[in-house]
């Protein structure tokens, strides 16, 4: 609900947009602006605190979004379901930033070969293992836990941590057959990312058994990408996300950044040579300078703690490029 008037709100995935409700007397709600349409809450409104809308007459309990989970906690789990709430809030931010980018995922229930699952369990009394396999995305809840995630961000040295982040990374290895593996972009790929064939056993134990390569960061986003190629690609990919839903949330709060912060912006991937993604880069690195002056004024550690030398921006060029592909083909 809207915290000055009190006035229900929610969200229409189909035209991505939240809207104000009216109460149509029979559970159902009528758009507040006398707009057409006439909506019900996703029966996980208080489960996964779920503000997606349903048309009235969907014959679905569940948004699209709730029905993409196939495992969940135990309601008497308090602790775990409290985490799944927190998750799904993150997945519905993910799967609006895809609707938004023109990607379409399927559910796994309807295509069980191209389709797309997510199972968020506990580790409390179980292992888990944050990861994808064949369609399948699965998050350790623990990741919701501020403390626990803290501790094995520092533990593994990574400058970021969060669900969503998790989340971003393991859509990326959904979409690369979709829109790399199946394409004609592969040798490219290759070219950039390294050879997919090799080991992925082989490249996890060294990456684990050893240090991190000299210099990762002048051809990384980030150390986790220098496992594999499927990695790079996947970290590569999440941070494309990060860098559009920043943009697309400084846009929607009319952020413009001036100097010094856009110069530094403008000049800091320039040795990259003409790429189709250079100006967003330019644009977003001048938002980040500036958020990180903001965070530093008031004693905290940067925002945005990464640096993207030129040969990571043509890896994310390359991704920009094969999303933009894939929404052309399914256009």
């Amino acid at each position: 609900m809207c915290l000055q008037c009190g006035t229900a709100l929610g969200f229409v995935p189909e035209a991505q947009e939240l809207i104000s409700l009216l109460p149509a007397g029979d559970g159902t709600w009528n758009r507040a602006d006398g707009g057409p349409g006439r909506f019900r809450n996703c029966a996980n409104l208080q489960l996964a605190r779920c503000n997606w809308l349903l048309a009235a007459d969907d014959p679905e309990a569940l948004c699209r979004s709730c029905r993409l989970t196939s495992v969940r906690p135990n309601d008497d789990e308090d602790a775990a379901i409290e985490a799944f709430a927190d998750a799904e809030d993150a997945k519905r931010r993910l799967l609006a930033q895809l609707t938004d980018l023109g990607l379409s995922v399927i559910d796994r229930q309807q295509d069980p070969d191209a389709g797309l699952t997510f199972e968020f369990l506990s580790s409390r009394n179980r292992r888990v293992v944050t990861g994808h396999e064949g369609g399948v995305i699965t998050l350790d809840l623990s990741e919701s836990d501020d403390a626990h995630r803290e501790f094995v961000r520092q533990q593994l040295g990574e400058p970021y941590r969060t669900v969503l982040g998790h989340l971003r990374h393991e859509i990326g290895h959904y979409f690369w057959p979709h829109i790399v593996e199946r394409t004609s972009l592969l040798g490219e790929f290759r070219d950039l990312f390294g050879d997919e064939r090799q080991s992925y056993e082989d490249a996890m134990s060294d990456h684990y058994g050893g240090d991190a390569p000299q210099g990762w960061s002048e051809t990384y986003v980030s150390q986790y990408a220098t496992m594999h190629p499927w990695e790079d690609w996947a970290e590569t990919f999440a941070h494309y996300l990060h860098i559009q839903g920043g943009l697309h949330t400084a846009d929607a709060f009319g952020i413009t950044v001036g100097e010094p912060s856009r110069s530094a912006g403008e000049s800091a991937w320039s040795a990259s040579g003409p790429v189709s993604i250079g100006a967003t880069v330019g644009r977003w690195l001048a938002v980040t300078v500036a958020l990180n002056a903001m965070s530093r004024s008031i004693g905290q550690g940067d925002l945005y703690p990464f640096v993207l030398s030129p040969n990571v921006v043509r890896k994310l060029d390359f991704v920009h490029r094969a999303v933009e592909s894939a929404t052309v083909s399914s256009a």
